[in-house]
This record gives structure tokens, C-alpha cells and sequence, in this order.
């Protein structure tokens, strides 16, 4: 997809850079394979705001994903490539040959209108085929992947993101993700061949503080605006810079120190990533 510019007729026009979804599907989604979705706003059932910056935003419709690509064996032709507000990534709307059977999944890139996918064993290593990694040959790019066997992907699911399969063995299948990080997963795994679609949703540029509310966000403040009852960086006569090192409102490090504490799937990861 390409990136669309706009001539400044407003000033919100004059920085905003969007993707082009011209090619995309016009009407609604699949009204089958949806289902409403409620907003908490940042608050749990007590009514307390536990997290910060949260509501507003339009009003949405959940899109059914299957990201188990459980139906296995079965042809499915893509019959259209949608917008999706709930993520970053496109979605395609599959039909499957052998009846009334539609399905929404993740769109892979170069995906067409009109061609075949499959979840199956026995797949072509082709774009939108679904298989276990025990399958699929090293040095592929893949995307929707399981961490465990069975659960559904949960990995590169987010726009032009993927992985690539860098070796395998008895049980286990090397992954290097989009950061940098090598880690291990079962071979008996599922996974989808190719990148993800939408690559230049990380390009977009908004262009005014409206566009983020109409996504649900609502402002920052900074820490260093705020009084010391409210934040560590708070208080000061004048403009002050914080005069400590950056930490987050409870008093953590946020520049980079590790806050992992899952010490149980220590063991699949084999290197850490870039960031």
C-alpha cells in the first residue's frame, strides 16, 4: 500500500500522512463474523481508573479473527481484503470451497482477491498457507505464529511485521523475530507464510491531536508539569527538567532497565533483541 498525502485545504491537512486503502473493501464487514465491542474507558468493575489516557474513540465493531486456521485440508478463496479498526494489520474475508463457510484472517502481503489458501500439512509454500513449522523449509518468512501448539498465533500479527524460520531439530523450531530476538518454539507449531500487510502504517502521521482521540487515546501530560504529589519529576521552582533520572509515575526506571520477571520461559529465548 502506498502512503497519500493531502493539500493543505486545513491545517490538519497540512502534516497528514495516510495509507491508501483504495484498493480495500468499500462496504461493511462481514456481518456473520462480527460482534460488539464495549469500552471500559481505563476502568475496572469497580469503576476505578487503572489505566491511564484511555477513552472516547468511534465506535467499533470487533472483527472474528481465526488465528487457529483450525479448518484443515479445505480450500478457501479470498473474496475481499478489508479495513480493520481493531489493529493495524489488514484482514482478508475467506470463503471456504466446500460450502457457506467464511472465515477472517490476518491478510499477508501481495495477498490477492480471487487466489487460494490452505491450512494444511501437506500445503505449497505459498502466501496465506498455514502449516506447522516442522513443514515449512528454513530461511521462510512467516507471520501469525503459535507459541504453543493449538492456542492460535500470537506472534507478528501487527502490520509489516514477520519472522524468519533460521533453524530446526527434533523438537524445536529457531525463530528470529522483526526485533532481533532468537527464540524457540515446538516445531509441532503453526505458522503463515509471508509478511504481514499494511507495511507503512509506520509511516502514518496524523497530523492533528483529534485523529488520536478518534482512536480512543486521550493526552499525555508530563511529568515535569505536574506537582510532586503526582509524579517523582514534579515540583521545582520554575521550569525544571526532572532533576533525576527519568522514571514513570511509580517511581520505575523508563529508560530501557529490564522489567522481565518471567524466569519460566527464560529458556526459549537463545538471544535477546536490538531494543
Amino acid at each position: 500500500m502506498a502512503l497519500k498525502q493531502y493539500k493543505p485545504n486545513t491545517a490538519g491537512q497540512r502534516g497528514l500522512v495516510l495509507t491508501d486503502k483504495s484498493e480495500l473493501h468499500k462496504g461493511g464487514p462481514f456481518k456473520k463474523l462480527t460482534k460488539g465491542l464495549t469500552k471500559s474507558g481505563g476502568r475496572n468493575n469497580f469503576g476505578h481508573l487503572t489505566a491511564r489516557r484511555q477513552g472516547g474513540g468511534h465506535k467499533r465493531k470487533y472483527r472474528i479473527i481465526d488465528f487457529k486456521r483450525s479448518l484443515l485440508n479445505k480450500f478457501a478463496t479470498v473474496q475481499r481484503i478489508e479495513y480493520d479498526p481493531n489493529r493495524t494489520a489488514n484482514i482478508a474475508l475467506i470463503k471456504f470451497d466446500d460450502g457457506d463457510n467464511f472465515s477472517y484472517i490476518i491478510a499477508p502481503q501481495n495477498l490477492k482477491v480471487g487466489e487460494k489458501v490452505v491450512s494444511s500439512d501437506k500445503a505449497d509454500i505459498k502466501i496465506g498457507n498455514c502449516m506447522q513449522l516442522k513443514n515449512i523449509p528454513t530461511d521462510t518468512l512467516i507471520h501469525n505464529i503459535e507459541m504453543k501448539p493449538g492456542k492460535g498465533g500470537q506472534l507478528n500479527r501487527s502490520a509489516g511485521t514477520y519472522s524468519q524460520l533460521i533453524g530446526k531439530d527434533s523438537e524445536y523450531a529457531q525463530i528470529k523475530l522483526s526485533s532481533g530476538e532468537i527464540r524457540i518454539v515446538r516445531i509441532e507449531c503453526r505458522a503463515t507464510i509471508g509478511m504481514v500487510s499494511n507495511p507503512d502504517n509506520k509511516n502514518i502521521k496524523l497530523g492533528k491531536a483529534g485523529r488520536k482521540r478518534w482512536m480512543g487515546i486521550r493526552p499525555v501530560v508530563r511529568g515535569v508539569a505536574m506537582n510532586p504529589v503526582d509524579h517523582p519529576h514534579g515540583g521545582g521552582e520554575g521550569r525544571t527538567s526532572g532533576g533525576r533520572n527519568p522514571v514513570s509515575r511509580k517511581g520505575f526506571s523508563a529508560k530501557g532497565k529490564k522489567t522481565r520477571k518471567n524466569k519460566r520461559t527464560d529458556k526459549y529465548i537463545l538471544r535477546r533483541g536490538k531494543k
